[in-house]
């Protein structure tokens, strides 16, 4: 079968399609992955057939902004949207199945549709599809007030459709296909995907047949950890990890989380990140970067992250106390799991701060917590992308036909 995997996203979407495409081509599928050229090295590498979309997105994590106003994010979306169009349809040309995952996939399915190709939508987390029982993920622009569920899923369809149906119509049009009326319909299909773990981020309907959840798409990561981050775990005991993926962040938060970490008599481990937070050069913390995190948090006190759909399953699957430092989107939702879970704890929306962090960590590092923590990591499963790589194997034949 000849499959394709896209997103637009950053590593939190790119890792997860990498294990699928791993997966599939360990059972002898042709995979071809379309990703934005932040990762086109790293897959390069790994032998994998690449088409790069888009800019490179590292580059809008290196400073702390302000929110994006509704104007400014229909045009860049549309902009997303053309780009979208033009980069896939190459992508895919000849694929048998296209698999869509993560935010903002407008023009996947029409092309799938143009090519008479399977289609399959998957997402991380379980806020991002539609469901009564929760509310979509917050953005700023959201009208204020109360209001039900299922009038804010209908409130987010018609901000969809009205800031990205026309430009998505207008490809459509330019291939001789009809309009679709209902973009996050269109997008999410008949019977969308969630890659997310049972356990930690469960279907709010157990046993709704509109949705496959697979379970969350682990690559098992074996790389070993750098000696110099070794060294530093021996010399003491288990340090506090602070790290944030791809968010925004002024450089005073890595001074912040030292802060954070000595006020518990701990030491400090701190990501760099897209945002290049600079580590205190000093005895008790040391700076990183891209590592092994499966291996890494298993030897840490507690994992202080942003609440991406990767960090926080890592981390749970590690059995690793958290405290979540949401920003945007899914990371609400994760935050609000960790509490609920009594897993860690959580800061207020926004950049933190030592005094923030300091006062979670307290939750965090009570040994209760790390107890809950231990007993959790068992119920986290590391077959997610197995089940994922079977199914697409064995469903995506019947619908293209």
């Amino acid at each position: 079968m000849r499959v394709l995997l896209s997103t637009i996203g950053s590593r939190g979407e790119v890792q997860p399609m990498f294990a699928l495409a791993s997966e599939l081509r360990a059972l002898g599928q042709d995979v071809r992955l379309c990703v934005p050229p932040d990762f086109r090295d790293w897959l390069d590498e790994l032998g994998f057939d690449v088409v790069p979309i888009g800019p490179e997105l590292r580059s809008t994590a290196s400073a702390h902004q302000g929110e994006s106003t509704p104007e400014q994010i229909r045009k860049s979306t549309e902009d997303t949207v053309t780009t979208q169009f033009e980069t896939i349809s190459v992508a895919a040309a000849g694929r048998d199945v296209l698999v869509a995952g993560g935010a903002l996939q407008f023009a996947t399915r029409s092309i799938a549709q143009r090519l008479g190709a399977a289609y399959v939508y998957a997402s991380f987390c379980p806020i991002t599809l539609p469901s009564e029982l929760h509310a979509p993920p917050p953005i700023p622009w959201r009208t204020p007030g109360e209001k039900d569920n299922r009038a804010l899923w209908d409130e987010d369809a018609r901000r969809w459709n009205d800031f990205f149906g026309g430009k998505v119509n207008e490809h459509r049009a330019a291939a001789g296909q009809a309009p679709v009326g209902d973009l996050p319909g269109h997008v999410f299909g008949d019977r969308p995907w969630l890659a997310a773990d049972a356990a930690l981020a469960p279907w709010p309907e157990p046993g709704d047949p509109r949705i496959v959840q697979t379970g969350a798409w682990i690559w098992p990561d074996e790389r070993p950890l750098p000696d110099e981050l070794l060294e530093f775990l021996d010399a003491g005991k288990p340090p506090v990890y602070f790290g944030f993926g791809s968010m925004r962040a002024p450089g005073e938060v890595a001074g912040a989380a030292l802060a954070a970490a000595r006020a518990h008599g701990r030491r400090a481990v701190v990501a760099r990140g897209w945002a290049d937070l600079v580590a205190a050069d000093a005895p008790d913390c040391l700076g990183i970067g891209e590592v092994n995190q499966q291996a890494l948090f298993e030897r840490v006190a507690a994992v202080v992250h942003h609440g991406g759909a990767g960090t926080t399953t890592t981390a749970a699957r590690a059995g690793a106390p958290q405290v979540v430092v949401p920003q945007m989107y899914d990371q609400h939702y994760f935050a609000g799991r960790i509490r609920t879970l009594g897993l860690g704890a959580a800061t207020d929306p926004g950049v933190p701060t030592a005094s923030s962090m300091t006062s979670a960590l307290e939750v965090a590092l009570r040994p209760e917590v790390a107890t809950r923590a231990r007993e959790f990591s068992g119920k986290v499963r590391a077959d997610g992308v197995s089940v994922a790589a079977r199914h697409l194997l064995a469903t995506a034949p019947l619908a293209s036909a």
